[in-house]
């Protein structure tokens, strides 16, 4: 029997269930994608579970049952730095507001979950000048949570750069251990730009905050080159002119690199990224900038080519290049190989790059999550 429950929402295919691990049962989970809704059923199987709807369109009487925790990766588009600056009046990341009203309707029914947790990009903390972060402080704060937020970022615990901010907020009555709070912030997870997001609330939100205490993590093992497929599927080896048209992309600096890849005497794996840069009379031009310190860029949802990461693999004179492989951005998110994908390579690729990073749940699950329901259990027993 799992020892604790949960909603998923803006489940995508259920990276953040994977997280959470075992012990934790799905209570429901809504996604409005139908294709990645196909792909979450494929992995969790329990139909019953997964409404797929657009979350305005729910109401309390659609989801069962009294959840521990609520999760919600709400839609970052609007709130990234690439992103039109929308912030939470637009289309998707706007959708936070309806998925709100959802809460706000469980509480007044008397199901308060014990925790709900909002998991976003770190562009959020400035959005509109600091106002969307405010919004959604206080709406937690109005709700009768304390709350707090921290920025993990995933190369802790896979081979790749990506930052994120979560928010956690424990229902007012409940009583947290000693040893998931200090006393301030700590510079690992909660650097300048959230310190300043947190001055930046007014005192009467900012009592109800908590400085959340995460460990850290054991030191990574894996590097970028040790989840890299020696014979990829879903993708081909590009042929030597696109290769070679790839490196005349390069700056001289990050032409560099790649001689310097060479010289080493053994093989080198990069990861490259094709970015809009200026050049030396002001002009915009397509930049390929490759890096080669065992770690990926960033996973993104592609909106086109550019967006999508390439690999570049040197082994002495020899320079080979393609496409990040679905299977490879799988294992950049700490997904085991048994978790099924799309087919389609533009589906698995956004998948995987909307997704959350599944070790980075789990740490939270483990040294948060479950802490404050386990002492909260033990209250209710002793209660009764």
């Amino acid at each position: 029997m799992s020892a604790f429950t949960f909603y998923e929402f803006f489940a995508g295919a259920g990276m953040a269930r994977a997280g959470l691990g075992e012990q934790w049962k799905c209570l429901f989970a809504n996604e409005f994608d139908v294709k990645k809704s196909t792909i979450y059923r494929d992995n969790w199987g329990q139909p019953d579970v997964l409404k797929v709807a657009d979350v305005g369109t729910l109401t309390a009487n659609d989801i069962p049952g009294n959840a521990d925790l609520v999760w919600a990766s709400f839609p970052c588009q609007d709130l990234s730095l690439a992103g039109a600056g929308a912030g939470l009046r637009g289309d998707r990341s706007g959708t936070f507001w309806p998925f709100w009203r959802l809460m706000q309707g469980l509480i007044d029914g008397g199901r308060s979950p014990t925790l709900v947790v909002l998991e976003n990009v770190c562009g959020t903390l400035t959005s509109h000048g600091g106002k969307d972060f405010t919004a959604i402080c206080s709406t937690y704060a109005k709700a009768s949570y304390r709350f707090g937020a921290v920025i993990v970022d995933a190369i802790h615990f896979v081979p790749q750069s990506r930052p994120r901010l979560f928010i956690i907020g424990v229902r007012d009555d409940v009583e947290l251990p000693a040893d998931v709070v200090v006393d301030g912030p700590s510079p690992v997870w909660h650097p300048r730009s959230l310190l300043n997001a947190h001055e930046r609330l007014s005192p009467a939100i900012q009592q109800k905050w908590t400085w959340w205490n995460l460990p850290m993590p054991t030191p990574r093992k894996e590097a970028f080159s040790d989840l890299i497929e020696t014979e990829p599927v879903g993708v081909a080896w590009h042929t030597s002119s696109e290769t070679a048209k790839l490196l005349k992309m390069m700056s001289t600096l990050n032409r560099e690199k790649v001689e310097e890849a060479k010289r080493s005497g053994r093989r080198m794996v990069g990861a490259i990224y094709k970015r809009t840069r200026r050049d030396d009379v002001g002009r915009k031009v397509q930049r390929a900038e490759v890096r080669f310190d065992d770690v990926a860029g960033c996973l993104r949802t592609p909106a086109g080519g550019s967006s999508r990461q390439v690999i570049v693999i040197v082994e002495g004179k020899t320079v080979r290049s393609r496409l990040i492989s679905p299977r490879e951005t799988a294992r950049l998110m700490g997904l085991p190989d048994r978790y099924r994908l799309p087919k389609n390579y533009n589906e698995a690729y956004h998948l995987t790059g909307d997704g959350v990073a599944v070790p980075v749940v789990r740490h939270l699950a483990r040294h948060i999550f479950e802490r404050v329901l386990k002492v909260g259990l033990v209250a209710s027993r002793a209660a009764a």
